[in-house]
């Protein structure tokens, strides 16, 4: 495929459904956080502190990753906005739900809590404002690294269906490992968060994604 036809193909996909894509999406991330600060502000128990690894002190914190980290809900948006039909819309939007609650659950029955950074946070204001918002910790699995990779495998899905450029391909697998490697930068979560929230990120995409294709296969 030359560039106008994947180009236009991408701006087909984005217009279709263009007005149920954006306000479900903001609908869902709304509610997501409605969902995920009560549980932070009304955990169960006592948060468990999650112990810190080798691959926790070999990152540094790094204060500009901040945009990296913010950007993840710019890109949970992308896969949504590339699908064409409805049937399709709300089988994602299904299954990202599903995977998000049961996050949540887990982090209800067991709440977890980054340990002390030693860092001033006062020095940093934008990253100080971001933890006074994330009250008690984060969770493990990391929700931030779990709707990354998700959203991160659908998109490649549909990026291939579309038939974009290598390219194109490579950014996504970039934007995502960054979003990443930002949860530890930032010091929001330590790695077994992020190694749990991948595992589950994968598992729940590629499940979906199956599920979606035989869907599509048997026309149910």
């Amino acid at each position: 495929m030359n560039a106008r036809t994947w180009q236009s193909r991408i701006a087909s996909a984005v217009m279709k459904h263009a007005l149920l894509k954006a306000s479900g999406t903001t609908i869902f991330i709304a509610l997501f956080f409605s969902a995920y600060f009560y549980l932070l502000r009304n955990p169960a128990h006592e948060p468990a502190i999650m112990p810190v690894l080798w691959l926790d002190r070999a990152i540094g914190f790094s204060p500009w990753s901040l945009p990296v980290y913010a950007s993840l809900w710019i890109y949970v948006s992308l896969p949504p906005a590339l699908i064409e039909t409805r049937r399709e819309l709300y089988f994602y939007g299904a299954s990202i739900a599903a995977t998000c609650l049961l996050s949540l659950i887990i982090f209800y029955f067991w709440p977890t809590a980054v340990p002390p950074s030693g860092i001033d946070w006062a020095k940093y204001p934008d990253v100080d404002f971001l933890k006074n918002i994330d009250a008690s910790g984060n969770a493990c699995p990391s929700l931030h690294v779990v709707t990354a990779v998700f959203s991160g495998i659908w998109l490649n899905r549909l990026l291939n269906r579309i038939g974009t450029p290598r390219w194109i391909s490579m950014l996504n697998r970039a934007w995502c490992i960054a979003i990443i490697y930002s949860t530890l930068a930032m010091r929001q979560h330590v790695a077994i968060d992020v190694a749990t929230g991948a595992a589950l990120g994968i598992f729940s995409a590629w499940l979906s994604i199956r599920l979606s294709s035989q869907e599509s296969r048997s026309g149910i």
